[in-house]
């Protein structure tokens, strides 16, 4: 039996049929493994009412990076979406919000200027519709095939953050695991409630290069959701199994 058949985190010999129906999480540990956008609707949206917009977005390239088309062409056939990011509005247990997620399996989660102008038009349309917004995040952070036009990203999807701030519509951010990079040092730590799936990997840069930079070891645990709660980067940690109630509630009281 390989590592991919097991638990990394207990061992537990892997059931898909299982781990689908407990929200792709270890039905003996509770390990939260990666989940794509359409899997996390199901669960997060009210059956039949997630509605997609700027779904016809796509990248270019805008720096001529060579091989960027292809790797573009090989991560739509491999997720099936056009983008890192799907966004839509929605409803959950009847309440109307505004949805975007993040798929780590599309260049790992990176974020170019198209990834950038969905989160940015998704706060602008909660700002201007009343409509609280909800970002499921996971990202390896900037795209390096775009190059100056992904840094660009991070004070635009900020300034929109600033205008939903302004508008008095809250903002929530649901970190999974990983989010780094330009992500975490832009709107997924911007939100008024910050939640964190267990285990999560939360940061900048990773571990390993903290490592050869500081040329110190990091303490067990470094950067995991359980860390970050502690020292008050994160304001909870949710499992996916209470997230919808737990999305619904904090609508209520915002």
């Amino acid at each position: 039996m390989s590592k991919n058949d097991v638990c990394p985190q207990c061992g537990a010999s892997k059931n898909e049929n299982e781990m689908a129906a407990a929200l792709f999480t270890c039905p003996s540990c509770g390990h939260h493994y990666r989940m794509e956008p359409a899997d996390r609707i199901n669960y997060i949206a009210d059956e039949g009412s997630f509605k997609e917009f700027s779904e016809n977005v796509k990248s270019s390239n805008p720096i001529d990076f060579l091989s960027y088309e292809e790797k573009l062409s090989e991560a739509e056939t491999k997720t099936s979406m056009k983008e890192a990011v799907i966004t839509g509005t929605c409803t959950i247990e009847g309440k109307p919000a505004v949805l975007a997620l993040m798929s780590f399996n599309f260049m790992g989660g990176s974020m170019g200027s198209v990834v950038g102008e969905k989160i940015s038009r998704s706060l602008l349309k909660g700002a201007a519709e009343g409509l609280p917004v909800i970002i499921y995040a996971t990202s390896g952070g900037a795209r390096m095939q775009e190059g100056v036009f992904s840094l660009m990203q991070m004070s635009k999807t900020s300034s929109a953050v600033a205008v939903l701030s302004k508008a008095g519509v809250p903002y929530f951010v649901v970190l999974c695991d990983p989010t780094t990079g330009g992500v975490t040092a832009s709107f997924a730590m911007l939100a008024d409630v910050i939640i964190a799936e267990p285990g999560a990997l939360i940061g900048f840069a990773g571990p390993r290069v903290i490592e050869g930079t500081i040329r110190q070891s990091l303490p067990d645990g470094f950067q995991r959701a359980e860390f970050q709660l502690k020292r008050g980067f994160v304001d909870m940690i949710v499992k996916r199994s209470e997230q919808k109630a737990l999305l619904s509630k904090l609508i209520d009281l915002h």
